[in-house]
């Protein structure tokens, strides 16, 4: 385990056996580790090409780690996504790592989860980002988008001429978001437009383009207890501070390579302690 959990963590094969000898007393040889690393690498490997099966929603996200690459160090991207099946239970899906979350990486990842067989989605839950954008409509076409209401509150406060006002607006964006339905959180929408349409020109402007976008979650059907569940990219955001914790150990990784090794090593522990545990979403009669 301890051979394991250094390789995962970056360390070169001849480092990992001389640290074997030094600690432990034990004469591993750079090939013993190198034959064991290579199994660990097609058991990940057999878990980010498993096949898949009809998830109903779709979260996706991206965070950004330092990799050396070309002799200098840049910033990474791991875009990771999470299913949620018929019967509620959530799982890892897929990672993948590239030097940018632009529209190609986003659009390989997705269609990479497509060919492994994954069908059936509703809805599909994401921030608002221009390569996944546009990556999800070539590879998602007719599937419903919920904006994460989380990061609509923080780009709202972008907005806000005055510091003073920060937490009015904050609660009257909750009101829309809590709504009891569609009709109700367009009316309160149209309200708040109204409210600050003079003393807050451009947060009117940006609340009527953009909020529209994080309420689509009430136009499929879901329960009030669904509908938290699914309205933001929360899910995510905590596996990625799971992530975080074990990447800050790293805090540069030598390639994409052993960052793909680590988050695929965290993200499958969790996948499966997901796929035997609780349910996540509530059920339709709970």
């Amino acid at each position: 385990m301890a051979v394991a959990e250094m390789y995962v963590q970056g360390v070169s094969t001849r480092r990992v056996a001389e640290i074997t000898r030094e600690l432990c007393g034990l004469d591993v040889s750079s090939t013993d580790v190198s034959r064991a690393a290579a199994l660990l690498d097609e058991e990940l490997e057999q878990w980010r090409t498993r096949p898949l099966g009809r998830y109903e929603f779709l979260v996706l996200d991206a965070r950004y780690e330092k990799v050396r690459h070309g002799g200098s160090v840049r910033d990474c991207a791991l875009l990771t996504a999470i299913g949620i099946d018929e019967h509620g239970k959530r799982a890892v899906l897929g990672t993948s790592v590239s030097l940018s979350e632009a529209e190609v990486h986003w659009r390989e990842f997705l269609t990479s989860l497509q060919d492994r067989g994954l069908h059936g989605i509703k809805l599909t839950i994401s921030d608002d980002h221009k390569g996944l954008g546009a990556a999800r409509k070539a590879r998602l076409s007719g599937v419903t988008w919920q904006r994460c209401q989380f990061h609509l509150q923080q780009n709202a406060q972008s907005y806000v001429p005055r510091k003073a006002l920060k937490r009015q607006v904050a609660e009257e964006l909750r009101g829309i978001f809590n709504a009891s339905d569609r009709a109700e959180a367009g009316r309160k929408l149209a309200e708040f437009v109204k409210a600050w349409r003079k003393p807050a020109p451009k947060l009117a402007s940006w609340a009527e383009d953009n909020i529209p976008e994080g309420l689509a979650v009430f136009d499929i059907g879901l329960t009030e207890a669904q509908r938290k569940r699914l309205r933001t990219t929360n899910s995510l955001e905590n596996l990625n501070q799971q992530i975080k914790r074990r990447t800050a150990v790293a805090r540069l990784f030598p390639n994409e390579a052993s960052l793909l090794r680590l988050a695929s090593a965290v993200l499958m522990e969790i996948s499966e302690e997901w796929e035997t545990g609780r349910r996540y979403l509530p059920r339709d009669d709970a």
